[in-house]
């Protein structure tokens, strides 16, 4: 099982630069979001280890929802922007901490116009860092000090709401996923294997038919081989949300394979546990 936090990075979508650049075109594994989903945002943060990025959604105007694996072992604040389009090449023109051993104070500022705000992170005191399937618990939330302005957050699920899926019905629905991140594509020369690449960092969305249903988890099918959907998540999708009937249903958490063409694994926030709390930073679930 690969931890999709490797890299902290975005949905799969082969697709190159140049066709990014312009309108959106035949696009496989995915599609380029836009301005579809603005309340989806990029994260970045440091931790021991370095710098990450993840991608969260706006769930009030001061909460951003995210993984917990995006969230824990946190240095300082966390950035979170919301434009749809970060880079389409390097450099990114991302900020980068003066001090990366206490990672961001919240004052930096991007040197490309990116628009940027800053958080405090906090994770599920229930997370078991991937050690309890049972008890899975891959949520947390970055806290902004004032209220985004200008974006809509997005709906919490009600309580519950995965359970009227069975597995016929589950295996017929599709889930829309957002994020930010890695795309996959074979090398412009060498070995035409396919790879995450770093670059664009834009946010993307792919459709993905249900495949099981835990208690804690819902796994998707993120193939974009499967005729039923339209691709899959990758690095730096972790967080991202998981979208059905007008509601957030999960994070995304982890997948299985190091090119992202299988199954996806996405923890579910319409369990008690989590909407518990998440009530605690005033997050409300819809109510049916």
């Amino acid at each position: 099982m690969l931890r999709s936090r490797v890299l902290a990075v975005a949905l799969t979508v082969a697709v190159g630069v140049a066709a990014l650049a312009g309108s959106a075109s035949a696009i496989t594994d995915g599609n380029v979001d836009g301005e579809a989903h603005p309340n989806v945002g990029m994260l970045l943060f440091y931790t021991a280890e370095g710098r990450f990025r993840c991608s969260g959604t706006l769930v009030t105007p001061t909460v951003v929802v995210t993984a917990a694996h995006c969230t824990d072992g946190t240095l300082g604040k966390t950035m979170v922007s919301f434009d749809t389009t970060i880079a389409l090449a390097p450099p990114s023109g991302l900020p980068v901490a003066k001090d990366p051993t206490v990672g961001y104070v919240g004052k930096e500022r991007a040197s490309s116009g990116i628009t940027t705000y800053y958080g405090t992170a906090y994770t599920s005191p229930d997370y078991s860092d991937f050690t309890d399937t049972a008890n899975w618990n891959d949520y947390g939330v970055v806290v902004f000090d004032k209220a985004i302005r200008g974006i809509t957050p997005a709906q919490l699920a009600p309580l519950g709401y995965l359970d009227q899926f069975t597995p016929e019905r589950l295996n017929s629905t599709l889930f829309t996923l957002v994020g930010y991140g890695t795309e996959v594509r074979t090398a412009d020369g060498g070995p035409q294997t396919p790879t995450p690449f770093s670059y664009p960092i834009i946010r993307r969305n792919a459709e993905e038919p249900g495949q099981k249903l835990t208690p804690q988890i819902l796994q998707v099918n993120g193939n974009g081989n499967d005729n039923r959907g339209t691709g899959g998540t990758c690095f730096g999708d972790s967080g991202g949300p998981a979208f059905q009937g007008g509601y957030i249903v999960t994070v995304t958490s982890y997948g299985y394979t190091s090119n992202c063409r299988y199954i996806d694994g996405l923890q579910r926030i319409d369990i008690p546990a989590a909407q518990q709390w998440l009530a605690g930073f005033g997050v409300k679930p819809a109510t049916r």
